[in-house]
Parts: C-alpha cells; sequence; structure tokens
C-alpha cells in the first residue's frame, strides 16, 4: 500500500533529504554532510562537506519532488554551496502544522513530534541532542575522522529514514497541489532567510557599548514627566495614581489589579498619547536583548522566519533574534549599504481588504476602494458629511478607524470602549454606538464572519483560500475564529507575493506580517519597487476574486537618489514633533513621491520610533562626548 502511495506521486524522482550544518547567529548555513534517499529506486547518497560538488548530487527539475522537514535549512544549504534549488519542493513539516494547526499535539511540531504523532520508531531525543550539538559547535567538519564521519552521516540518515517512513503515512492527508505551494513558500522564505536585513553595525556597537551607561538617563529623561519609577523599577501604584490624576481607564485583571502586560500598554498608546513614552520605555528596559540580536560578519540580520508559526499560518520568528521583533524604535539600525536603497512595501488596510472581498460587503468594498476607509466608514454612518476630509473631521475618523480595527480583530464593546478612552468624553455609549454603525453598515460582512464562526462550531475546521487549516477544539475562542478567515488569508497573500517577488531575482531581505522589505542597488530601486508593487498587487487580485489591493512605499535612500527622481522634502510639523516629543529644530523629515510614496534618508525609521530613538542618540553622544 505505501509503496503504491509513493508510486502514484506524478514525479520521475523522489528525494529524501536533509543536511547537517553549522550556523553562526546571523550567518549562512555551513553545510557538514548530506544524506539523501530515492524512494522509488532505493538509490543513497552520502556525502561528507569535502565530497560536495559543484552541483547537488541529485536533479532538482519539476520532475523531481524534493522532500525534506522545514525546508529552508536544506534549501539555504544549496544556496552556500552554490547548487542550483529543486523546483518542487513537499515540506512536511507545513503539512503537519496543516494537519494538526489549532490542537495540541503530544511532542510539539518538529520531527520528533510528527514521527511520535504518526505512531512511527524515532531517534531518542537524548540521542539526537548529543549529536546535534557537536554540529551545532561548528567544529572543523574536515578534520573528522572516518569513525566520526560515519556516525555524523548515520545521525543524518535517520532524519531522512524518518522522511521516507512519513512521506507514505502523510499522504492520504496531503492535498497535493496546495501543499507544493506551500513547498515554493518554504523556497521563497529561505531566500528571505538568506539575504537577510542590512543592520548598522556601528551603531548596533554604541548601543550595546553604552546601554547600562544610559539606561537611567533614559529613564529620568521619560519619567521625568510621570514618576512612575524608583531607580530603574516601574511602579504599579504610582502608575495607578497617574492614570487616576489624568483620568486614563485601564483594564484590570480578575484580581482587581491592573493589566501591566504590553499588550495592554499597546493597546492604551493607540488612543492615549501620554501613555505612548512610558510604554517604549517599559519595552526597551523589558526587551532590550541586542546580544542576542542575530546579526552576521556582514552585518545582515538573519533568523529562522518560522513559517506557519502562529495559529493564523503568518511567519513566526523569534522577537530578540529578528530586528522587526524588538521595540519600533530599534528598527533605526536598519540601514542600506553604501550604493543600496531599501523600501518597505505593504497592502494599505490589508485586513479590511480582504473582509470585504471575502465577504463580498459591497458597501465595504466601496469604503476600501474610495483609499480611506475610515471617512468612508464614517460617511455611510452618517457621522460625517459627503464633503467631509480627514482634515476637517479629524476626531470622527479616528474614532471609527478605532472601531473598524477593533473589529478586525474580534474586539466586544467593553475592550472599545477601552480603546477609544482618549478620543471621547463617554467611551463606553460610543463604543455601543459604533459597534452598532458597524453592523448595520455592514451587514454582509457580519453575515459572513457569523458563518464562519456556525462552521467552525460544526464542521471543526476553518480553512484559508489555499487550503491552509484551522481546527477548532472546546478550548478555543470565538475571537480566534472568526480572526482566521481575515489573518489566514491576510498570511496567504503575503506568501503568494514573497514567491512571486523572490522568483523575479529581487532580493526580499524581510517579510513583516502584510508587508516585505526589499534591498537593492539604487539604480534598480525604482524599477524593483515598481515590480514588487505589480506583483503584490498581482497576488491580491489572484486571491481575491480580482479585488485590487492597494500598497503603499516607504523608501530609504541618500538624499540625492529622491532628489533625482521627482521627490519633494517636508520637515516634519510643529504638531507632529509636538506630538512625539521631538525637538522642532531637528531639521529631519520625509521626502514625498510622485505617486504618494514616502522615505527617510540614511535609515529606516517608524514614525512611532522615532522619539525614542532620537533620546537615545542624544544620550549616547552625550555619554561619548563626556569621554
Amino acid at each position: 500500500m505505501e509503496a503504491a502511495l509513493i508510486a502514484a506521486l506524478p514525479f520521475r524522482e523522489i528525494w529524501a533529504v536533509d543536511f547537517e550544518f553549522h550556523v553562526p547567529p546571523g550567518e549562512k548555513q555551513e553545510p557538514a554532510c548530506l544524506v539523501a534517499w530515492e524512494l522509488r529506486s532505493g538509490r543513497k547518497i552520502r556525502q561528507w562537506c569535502d565530497e560536495f560538488g559543484t552541483t547537488p548530487p541529485y536533479p532538482t527539475d519539476a520532475g523531481v519532488l524534493f522532500v525534506s522537514y522545514y525546508a529552508p535549512a536544506e534549501i539555504n544549504c544549496h544556496r552556500s554551496l552554490g547548487w542550483a534549488v529543486s523546483e518542487r519542493v513537499l515540506d512536511l513539516f507545513t503539512e503537519f502544522r496543516n494537519l494538526t494547526n489549532g490542537t495540541k499535539v503530544i511532542a510539539g511540531r518538529g520531527l520528533l513530534g510528527c514521527l511520535v504523532h504518526h505512531g512511527l520508531d524515532h531517534i531518542s531525543a537524548n540521542e539526537k541532542t548529543a549529536m546535534r550539538d557537536r554540529f551545532i559547535a561548528g567544529e572543523n567538519f574536515s578534520t573528522w575522522s572516518e569513525k566520526e564521519r560515519r556516525e555524523g552521516l548515520d545521525y543524518c540518515e535517520t532524519d531522512v529514514k524518518a522522511l521516507a517512513d512519513l512521506l507514505p503515512r502523510m499522504l492520504p492527508k496531503i492535498d497535493l497541489p496546495r501543499a507544493l505551494l506551500r513547498g515554493r513558500y518554504m523556497t521563497a522564505a529561505s531566500a528571505m532567510e538568506y539575504a537577510g536585513t542590512p543592520i548598522d553595525t556601528e551603531t548596533l556597537d554604541k548601543l550595546l557599548t553604552n546601554w547600562d551607561g544610559i539606561k537611567d538617563k533614559l529613564i529620568a529623561d521619560i519619567d521625568k514627566d510621570y514618576g512612575i519609577f524608583d531607580g530603574t523599577t516601574f511602579k504599579a501604584d504610582r502608575f495607578e495614581a497617574f492614570l487616576v490624576a489624568h483620568g486614563i481607564p485601564w483594564e484590570r485583571l480578575e484580581s482587581g489589579k491592573l493589566r501591566l502586560d504590553d499588550n495592554a500598554f499597546r493597546d492604551a498608546a493607540k488612543s492615549q498619547p501620554l501613555i505612548a513614552p512610558i510604554r517604549e520605555l517599559r519595552h526597551a528596559l523589558s526587551e532590550m536583548k541586542l546580544n542576542s540580536l542575530a546579526v552576521g560578519s556582514d552585518g545582515r540580520n538573519r533568523t529562522m522566519l518560522s513559517p506557519f508559526g502562529t495559529v493564523t499560518a503568518r511567519n513566526a520568528p523569534s522577537t530578540t533574534k529578528f530586528i522587526f521583533g524588538p521595540s519600533v524604535w530599534l528598527r533605526g539600525l536598519i540601514k542600506p549599504e553604501p550604493g543600496h536603497g531599501l523600501a518597505y512595501i505593504d497592502w494599505s488596510q490589508q485586513e479590511f481588504a480582504v473582509a470585504a472581498a471575502l465577504s463580498g460587503d459591497k458597501a465595504m468594498m466601496e469604503s476600501y476602494a474610495s483609499g480611506d476607509p475610515y471617512l468612508a466608514f464614517a460617511k455611510q454612518a452618517g457621522a460625517v458629511p459627503a464633503d467631509g476630509t480627514k482634515k476637517t473631521h479629524e476626531a470622527e475618523r479616528d474614532l471609527f478607524k478605532t472601531c473598524v480595527l477593533g473589529v478586525q480583530y474580534g474586539m466586544g464593546e467593553a475592550s472599545l470602549a477601552l480603546r477609544i478612552s482618549g478620543l471621547t468624553k463617554y467611551p463606553q455609549s460610543t463604543a455601543k454606538d459604533l459597534l452598532a454603525a458597524h453592523r448595520r453598515t455592514y451587514p454582509a460582512y457580519w453575515a459572513w464572519s457569523q458563518l464562519n464562526a456556525d462552521h467552525a462550531n460544526m464542521c471543526g475546521y476553518l480553512q484559508s483560500i489555499l487550503g491552509f487549516h484551522f481546527y477548532a477544539t472546546n478550548d478555543t475562542k470565538l475571537r480566534t475564529e472568526t480572526n482566521f478567515p481575515v489573518q489566514g488569508n491576510g498570511s496567504e497573500l503575503l506568501r503568494l507575493a514573497a514567491c512571486l517577488v523572490t522568483e523575479k531575482g529581487i532580493e526580499v531581505c524581510a517579510p513583516i506580517h502584510d508587508a516585505i522589505l526589499i534591498g537593492a542597488p539604487l539604480d534598480r530601486l525604482t524599477d524593483d519597487i515598481a515590480t514588487t508593487q505589480a506583483l503584490m498587487e498581482s497576488a491580491g487580485k489572484s486571491l481575491l476574486n480580482g479585488f485590487e489591493l492597494r500598497t503603499d512605499v516607504h523608501i530609504v535612500a541618500p538624499d540625492d537618489w529622491f532628489g533625482s527622481n521627482g521627490y519633494e522634502f517636508e520637515l516634519y510639523t510643529e504638531k507632529f514633533c509636538k506630538k512625539n516629543g521631538l525637538d522642532f529644530a531637528l531639521g529631519r523629515g520625509l521626502w514625498h513621491g510622485p505617486n504618494g510614496e514616502d522615505g527617510h534618508v540614511e535609515r529606516y525609521m517608524d514614525k512611532r520610533g522615532i522619539c525614542m530613538w532620537e533620546r537615545v542618540m542624544k544620550l549616547i553622544r552625550e555619554v561619548e562626548s563626556n569621554g
């Protein structure tokens, strides 16, 4: 039976492949050895690193299936060796995720866990750890004795045998065409992991050197307006007194104590400007693990992207190793190499567009097509006149924007009231009215959302457009069920776009939720941006029945590049500087492009982090000038 399943696969050869390798933080793989089995003929290949040739020892064309577990690891060994990358990839890791997403598995979702789940024999964890540690240590593999090499290859071969055992066991539940699409994305993920994001290592070194010396000064600089800290310690009672004094409502735990996790601060900061500096400071103090940031010898930040790592199948890279994981102000470390530029390209209001297209809600689609769905919603609900603008009705737009974003994440009346508490005098009644307006304005969306929840409860699962599953259990929250159709399909959009862009030869440095960061030489930057935007828009049309998603662009390049490409410079406004605690005399600002693009000179900056970045850099300059 199992042999018949393998024989029925539409490929002339099927190779199960595993490498052992060393990969220091931020670096590219250094392959140690390779074992590969052709599952029909029984042909076996075992090679040590000094036996590798200039081409792979098996074919990689579209007529051959490459089987692995977490394929980016193997594919990046190909890249390190200068070998061609296989055109058809079946990753049993992604398929195990697809078979179990939303449920608990006994031994995790690694290869060992997959074997246990399927009742197959496996090497013990202790045996695996002992040999794995030797490869991780990165010893000089060419000096290993014949006995050591044999033992290393035997260890590597246990993973290949596991693949050979798993494939026929899993095949009856694998939707092969869609599985190959997931494998295609794992190839794109390998390209992004291999490229990495350019980092300003000089400034990173300054941060590492001076952080302990400036930490107290940073706290004092921010806390002078709050009086919440005692030295470096955040005092909950002082914070509670601050909230009471300023009339700021705050979510509490069942115990009655304030909820003080970062999500609570992040949510509050969106409507309470006073909270933003404290949130950034707390985040910086708790998450400031710069030694964990994985930066290679070439100045590139590289780490596992962990595709399909969340319930909604988003990427889940380490929050300490990945540059987009820590506080947003640290993204100022992203800096292109000389002669190169970067572009952060994201879908405009992706979740709103996905919900509109998939629910078929015409009013919602019209709202998105207007270019400003938040203002359009306010107009559709009768809260803003037809000729109202973002400038004339900023307050109303902010309220309706918060409602839209809250609905997308399953927020109820109480949570929404907290979120808008800084925007209105009557948050509870306003939240109730906003949610009622949303239901009244977009009835097709709400019917679709309820249909998804009913399907999850009755059938036990939901699936994305391209077949990635989420399995509901008795412990599944309603918010998770309503969130998956939007977030899960948003992740499908990103995966398809990443495939299209990397396959065009464009360097994708990193995927970020609903965006990708690309890099290019300055003479190619404009063309690569245009191509990336076109491919992202094409991915949207392909998956959303022709519905058009817009993209926004933020560029990092030298002054003269912006000037010679029709961009206009605008200083940060006084209002922006005051709102973000910046010195109005900074003399910095944004370049604005002819098609709505914007950009920063020298380094990537997120507006939410400019204030903290400037504060930290100012303190470092002071420390350095004082010797």
